[in-house]
């Protein structure tokens, strides 16, 4: 999994990654005018507007005796998605390590076990607060994701250059 964002990241595959890129830019600046519950319906929508005509043009194929009655998207699902019990006892333990260290920390930090930490975090939360007057959080996802996608590409493209 990590191996694959990497490759994303460092556009290794320009056509998986410019798709990727595209869709994650214009779902958030979707989700930035409309609701999250609106983007997703009409995603679905665009979806099956694609698949329903062409699953009813396999059918009449198959009607017509044209075609040996293959399902076009039984790959899609024929692939397991499903978590097995494993998997998911991986998961959550994950995340609640993360959520353990993330207390842990916040508590160490607002309860002053280390002075200079602690002031540095009083400093992150004030200029938070003037970053938050400015712009929204999603503006800031939005951003996010443009310089993920986009730095490590200039940075590999300067050290070539060098």
């Amino acid at each position: 999994m990590a191996t694959k964002v990497v490759d994303l990241v460092y556009w290794r595959n320009v056509g998986k990654t410019g798709v990727v890129f595209t869709g994650l830019v214009v779902g958030l600046a979707s989700v930035f005018q409309l609701s999250a519950i609106t983007v997703l319906s009409h995603l679905c929508l665009g979806i099956m507007c694609v698949t329903f005509p062409l699953r009813l043009y396999y059918k009449l194929l198959e009607l017509l005796q044209w075609n040996p009655g293959v399902h076009p998207f039984q790959s899609y699902l024929d692939d397991d998605s499903s978590l097995t019990d494993k998997d998911t006892v991986m998961l959550v333990e994950e995340v609640v390590l993360l959520i353990a260290f993330a207390v842990t920390e916040v508590k160490r930090l607002l309860f002053i076990d280390s002075i200079v930490d602690s002031v540095k975090f009083v400093a992150l939360l004030y200029l938070l607060t003037y970053v938050g007057l400015l712009t929204n959080g999603l503006t800031l996802v939005i951003v996010g994701v443009i310089i993920v996608f986009s730095l490590p590409l200039l940075y590999k493209k300067q050290q070539v250059r060098q």
